[in-house]
């Protein structure tokens, strides 16, 4: 019974790094995307990750919600810091400084 348990368990493992890699490709995107709409520079050209935790999404059905931080440059000389928000796999909201870029306010 043991080796079913050690699968169980591998496969598991591999679904969570399979879905928090492609969480963070997405998160990624959407932060590559608000730069450009918002003619700053994406700074070091990823996003990090930040915290995870069980929420309800849109629709009222149990997500995790991912945090991801970036930096970006309005000058090239300056850093400030932006949000993702992931729920499931959608992005909830996307955030430079101050401005909300995406996700109900601009």
């Amino acid at each position: 019974m043991t080796p079913l348990y050690v699968l169980f368990a591998g496969a598991l493992l591999a679904w969570w790094w399979h879905a928090s890699v492609e969480a963070r490709d997405r998160a990624n995107r959407a932060a590559l995307g608000a730069c450009e709409q918002g003619r700053v520079q994406l700074l070091d050209g990823t996003v990090s990750f930040k915290s995870v935790r069980v929420g309800r999404d849109s629709h009222g059905a149990l997500a995790l919600k991912r945090t991801y931080l970036f930096d970006y440059s309005e000058d090239g000389e300056s850093r400030r810091h932006g949000f993702v928000l992931l729920s499931g796999r959608e992005v909830e909201l996307v955030g430079l400084g101050p401005t909300l870029v995406q996700g109900g306010l601009a």
